[in-house]
């Protein structure tokens, strides 16, 4: 997400925690602030860091927050499979070599690992297949555990109530929450968002929101691997554990554009999508193209594309077309405002719109709960995924959805109930290897 032509997500590509200066940024900010109002932490004020998912995603977040308050240490893991666990700390441990504290004993393997973490640490992150983000923020919000939550917060309906219930219940027990929507936390966007509200475009009447990137990588399937075992490796591939890319990947610009809107939601959505005909059917059950078209009743619209293809295109952009003028976002590049006519009359500075927002969300909230004040932004995630699901299911559907027939539905992907490894996946391949796909007009969802 780093450059204006997405690519295939891996540690290295998203993340940018690998900075010289990281320690010292950290340690100015913890000198900085008022601990002794800091709830949850040691008397040594040391924040202890658990970490949910430990893959790319949960590597990095872990190092984000490690960067950005150098009174942080990594205390507990969990992942379903124990070599990711091994893996995460032996990447982080050369970059904060006396802060991965992280024993056998606060190692959790296995789908109910999350538990552990959760009772060790202060913080949870969590960043594992988005199927488990509700009932994982919930519990530790429950916990009185402050928690980031990685995008999307959940692949359906229910799991959105979950993470709704969590944000009412961190208003009331006093932990925080942090929103994996990291388009906020861009600096250049903050200042360009502003300008928009200040009225430097005018009145924005439409919005054109792309991602089109290449696939997640396909782990290859192993002899002795169950079913399970291979969906859960390939979460990212099967909408019952990941959404598909509206929710993985268009969020980050639908939620600019609910941002610039004063995060007034929709009313209704339609769209299109399927399964192109040079992608594997080995894919999984997602779909690697879908456009969505989502409604206000005042006539104004957000008109969302992804796409996720090899050897075509890429492209992340954002474009708020106003009265006056045109706002411009492209990954974390400098954003800018134009004239009608295309004239550029303001561009974010350019150093500025470099400071990593993966970096910067951590630094905030840390700063947050340590200054006794933890900001709760689960409403922002819970409206954001909102958006993301009822696009997907419209495509899926083929039937324009109004957002509260879908939030009437109540929809769930299937199977209820705790997952264990010998749960069977409600998915499986037929005789020619390839999984079910949505078919829009004749699924149905709701």
């Amino acid at each position: 997400m780093k450059q204006s032509t997405p690519k295939i997500e891996s540690t290295t590509t998203r993340r940018s925690f690998l900075k010289a200066s990281a320690t010292v940024a950290g340690g100015a900010l913890v000198g900085a602030l008022d601990v002794s109002r800091f709830a949850h932490a040691a008397e040594n004020n040391i924040i202890k860091l658990g970490l949910i998912g430990c893959g790319g995603r949960g590597t990095g977040a872990a190092g984000d927050a490690l960067t950005s308050d150098a009174g942080t240490q990594l205390w507990a893991a969990a992942d379903v499979f124990p070599e990711k666990i091994d893996l995460a700390i032996n990447t982080l441990t050369p970059m904060f070599p006396d802060r991965i504290q992280v024993p056998r004993n606060r190692q959790f393997s296995g789908l109910d690992g999350y538990r552990g973490v959760i009772e060790n640490c202060d913080v949870v992150l969590i960043a594992c297949a988005s199927r488990f983000h509700p009932d994982y923020a919930l519990a530790a919000v429950r916990g009185k555990k402050h928690v980031f939550v990685e995008k999307p917060a959940a692949v359906d309906i229910a799991g959105i109530e979950k993470i709704r219930q969590a944000d009412e219940l961190a208003k009331t027990n006093g932990t925080g929450v942090l929103a994996g929507v990291t388009y906020r936390y861009h600096l250049g966007r903050r200042e360009a968002i502003q300008r928009m509200h200040g009225g430097e475009i005018g009145e924005i009447v439409a919005i054109q929101c792309d991602y089109l990137r290449g696939p997640y990588r396909l782990i290859e399937r192993q002899p002795n691997w169950s079913e399970m075992e291979y969906q859960l490796r390939n979460w990212y591939h099967f909408t019952w554990l990941g959404g598909d890319d509206i929710p993985q990947s268009l969020i980050h610009n639908l939620d600019s554009a609910l941002w610039a809107l004063g995060d007034v939601m929709p009313n209704a959505a339609h769209g299109m999508g399927g399964r192109s005909t040079h992608f594997q059917g080995s894919m999984g059950t997602s779909f690697d193209h879908n456009h969505v078209t989502y409604e206000y009743p005042d006539g104004r619209c957000i008109y969302g594309s992804c796409r996720t293809a090899v050897g075509c295109h890429g492209l992340n952009k954002d474009v708020f077309h106003g009265t006056k003028g045109r706002g411009y976002f492209s990954a974390f590049q400098a954003p800018y405002i134009t004239d009608l006519k295309g004239k550029i009359l303001w561009r974010a500075d350019a150093a500025l719109s470099k400071t990593s927002p993966y970096e910067q969300e951590h630094l905030e909230f840390l700063q947050s709960i340590r200054a006794g004040k933890p900001f709760q932004r689960g409403k922002t995630l819970a409206d954001s995924t909102m958006a993301a699901v009822l696009g997907q299911l419209a495509v899926y559907s083929g039937q324009k959805l109004t957002w509260q027939e879908a939030v009437d539905s109540k929809f769930a992907f299937p199977p209820t109930g705790d997952l264990t490894m010998q749960t069977e996946p409600p998915v499986k391949p037929g005789a020619d290897g390839l999984y079910p796909v949505a078919i829009p007009g004749q699924t149905k969802y709701m």
